[in-house]
């Protein structure tokens, strides 16, 4: 027998939903999607930015792994990047209620996927559906590190569209608009320091 996918109309039903489980999921068009279990690499590739970031100054409480972003599209949605730097301004928001940033409360400086080379639609998730999302959700910068392509792309919010900033790769020093003085790699950032 067929189990129906469960589905919700406001963020408050989402948030008080617990199946009992420890499943990862993400809401999308009000419909629960289970994420697949976290490539180990990708956790990688967050944490060692993770670090990298609080060794610039950045403090520990605007870095966050497992928030989740509302979007501000027609259905309800938010999405799980592998890594958030929040703004003053958004960390205060998601501290005060809860790990879900919802559509009113400020965006985030930046989101960072790690892209999945699982499936076709994942990757197709991460550099067409959620680059559309989280640039109608108005966040300043949008990085898709793609290990099976060995590709860092930086994109900036312009115009409610994101622009690309560059692509790199190798040893190519990663260009932040949002952190002008960051001296990294795309090689060291794949790599994750190892």
């Amino acid at each position: 027998m067929t189990q129906a996918k469960r589905r919700f109309g406001t963020f408050e039903e989402y948030l008080n939903y617990d199946d009992g489980t420890d499943t990862r999921y993400e809401l999308v068009n009000g419909e629960l999607v289970a994420m697949a279990p976290e490539n180990p690499l990708n956790v990688v590739i967050a944490s060692f930015l993770f670090a990298r970031f609080l060794e610039m100054g950045i403090p520990s409480y605007r870095l966050a792994i497992g928030h989740q972003i509302a979007t501000r599209s027609t259905k309800v949605t938010a999405r799980q990047p592998d890594l958030i730097v929040h703004t003053e301004e958004s960390a205060a928001a998601i501290l005060a209620g809860g790990n879900v940033l919802r559509p009113e409360m400020p965006p985030p400086l930046l989101v960072v996927e790690v892209v999945s080379s699982s499936d076709q639609q994942s990757r197709e998730r991460d550099y067409v559906d959620k680059r559309k999302e989280y640039a109608e959700r108005g966040i300043s910068e949008y990085w898709l590190i793609d290990p099976a392509q060995s590709i860092i792309t930086v994109l900036q919010l312009e115009n409610d569209r994101y622009r690309e900033v560059g692509k790199f790769k190798h040893t190519d020093t990663i260009v932040s608009p949002a952190f002008s003085t960051l001296q990294l790699t795309a090689e060291q950032t794949l790599k994750a320091g190892r």
